[in-house]
């Protein structure tokens, strides 16, 4: 039989081990993490079995909970359950999570998406637990790096709701859930990856 084709995004193989040599440090000694927005799942099968201490649970809209669950077919690793149905402005699964993660979605989410993510925080993170975001942001209204500027413009042209977002507004939307920036790192081709803490 021929091999099956998985789902390919390329910016999972660019921008993975920038992004992993961030987590194996964030995530030394967390338990359990969600993936919020899985997208094909090819994340999470690069990050969970080099972090076999945890269990890492991804989750995605149930349109595209099938190229997750391709790629986690793919995958040896054995701390990755199934995804799970996942859509920020409906209802959120019953699990706790000592960690929850999302790349590449917010500025991907309508606004109104993006304040429903941030208010479920409390329904899903262990008291001190921590939010690891990685994705473009906007500093004060500047965007760094040009091709964040014209990526701005493509994206809202693809659809006016989506949009790079402003780090500020982000840390008042953690901030009206008791979480707190503590890290802000920049990463290869414009891109930062944040942590807030509860």
């Amino acid at each position: 039989m021929a091999d099956v084709k998985l789902p390919d995004a390329p910016s999972t193989g660019r921008n993975r081990e920038p992004i992993f040599e961030q987590l194996r440090r964030l995530l030394a000694h967390s338990r359990r993490v969600l993936e919020v927005g899985s997208g094909t799942g090819q994340h999470a099968v690069y990050f969970a079995p080099r972090l076999p201490h945890l269990l890492w649970q991804t989750s995605e809209r149930v349109q595209n909970l099938h190229e997750v669950q391709a790629w986690l077919a793919s995958s040896p690793a054995d701390n990755l359950p199934p995804p799970l149905p996942l859509d920020v402005t409906g209802e959120w699964p019953q699990l706790r999570v000592d960690t929850l993660f999302t790349a590449n979605t917010l500025h991907i989410m309508p606004a109104s998406a993006v304040e429903s993510f941030f208010a479920r925080l409390p329904q899903v993170l262990e008291p001190g637990g921590q939010l690891i975001v990685y994705g473009p942001m906007k500093i004060a209204g500047n965007y760094i790096g040009s091709g964040n500027a014209d990526f701005d413009v493509w994206l809202k042209e693809q659809d006016s709701l989506r949009g790079i977002r402003d780090l500020e507004w982000l840390d008042q939307l953690a901030e009206a859930q008791g979480l707190r920036r503590t890290e802000n790192n920049f990463l290869p081709a414009h891109n930062q990856l944040l942590v807030w803490r509860a």
